[in-house]
């Protein structure tokens, strides 16, 4: 007879809130990765590290360390962040896989030696397209994705600066970084797999305001940019796949 296959235990550190609008439309940070995944075969234990929220002494008794993203800077580093950016790190180094989202991976991306600022190419927001590079190609978190592919994004800041090591799995025009191997079993996404269409909508209709300002500033005419992007907007199967070749490659 064949057995079940167990249970893998993700702990989901949540980085911050997303905006009201967003929360009461499509929910909040953690529901968009428990969504996207699935609960068939994972357990996942929320932690509103953002919150300070106490980080447990190890991460024995789980299979995986997760983080989302967040509307808080790197560039503004805070008590809580320095604190669960060393317990990532203690986690990758005694070997629990560790991925960071969006935030998550700049909070490495520190954590670890590198740089985080703002992107002087501006906001990146909407479903974009990204291209593995030779080393993404190759690496398990990507299995089964072709060369190019779409992705949900939004987001700011980017690494400027790579911590030694650090390899680049993906990348576009607009983020040279889009996804980076910190170590064998630590890896960060720029872009956000765990956001359906619905979430990116809510998050750019929440900015509209903002986003169209900055888009007049690099000279698009008023009112322009924001139905573009809501126009643009599309459905990135490889989200999910990204999330579970981590859940499934990396544990």
């Amino acid at each position: 007879m064949r057995q079940p296959a167990a249970v893998k235990n993700v702990l989901l550190l949540k980085a911050g809130d997303a905006a009201e609008s967003v929360r009461l439309s499509v929910g909040d940070y953690e529901r968009w990765f428990l969504q996207t995944i699935g609960l068939s075969g994972y357990r996942f234990d929320i932690l509103h590290v953002h919150r300070d929220a106490p980080l447990p002494k190890s991460t024995n008794g789980y299979d995986a360390v997760m983080m989302t993203g967040s509307p808080l800077s790197v560039t503004q580093l805070a008590p809580w962040m320095e604190r669960t950016a060393a317990f990532m790190v203690e986690a990758g180094e005694r070997g629990t896989p560790v991925l960071g989202v969006c935030f998550g991976q700049q909070l490495l991306a520190h954590a670890y030696g590198g740089r985080v600022a703002r992107n002087p190419r501006g906001r990146e927001t909407g479903t974009v397209e990204v291209a593995l590079t030779e080393e993404g190609r190759k690496d398990a978190l990507f299995d089964g994705l072709p060369e190019r592919f779409a992705v949900q994004a939004t987001h700011e800041d980017i690494v400027t600066q790579l911590p030694e090591g650090a390899r680049v799995l993906a990348g576009n025009a607009n983020t040279s970084a889009q996804a980076l191997a910190f170590r064998p079993n630590v890896r960060g996404v720029q872009f956000h797999p765990e956001a359906p269409t619905d979430a990116i909508r809510a998050v750019i209709l929440a900015r509209q305001e903002s986003l169209d300002r900055d888009a007049v500033a690099r000279g698009a005419a008023p009112g322009e940019r924001v139905p573009q992007l809501l126009a643009g907007i599309m459905p990135t199967p490889s989200g999910r796949r990204i999330l579970v070749n981590f859940l499934e490659r990396f544990t």
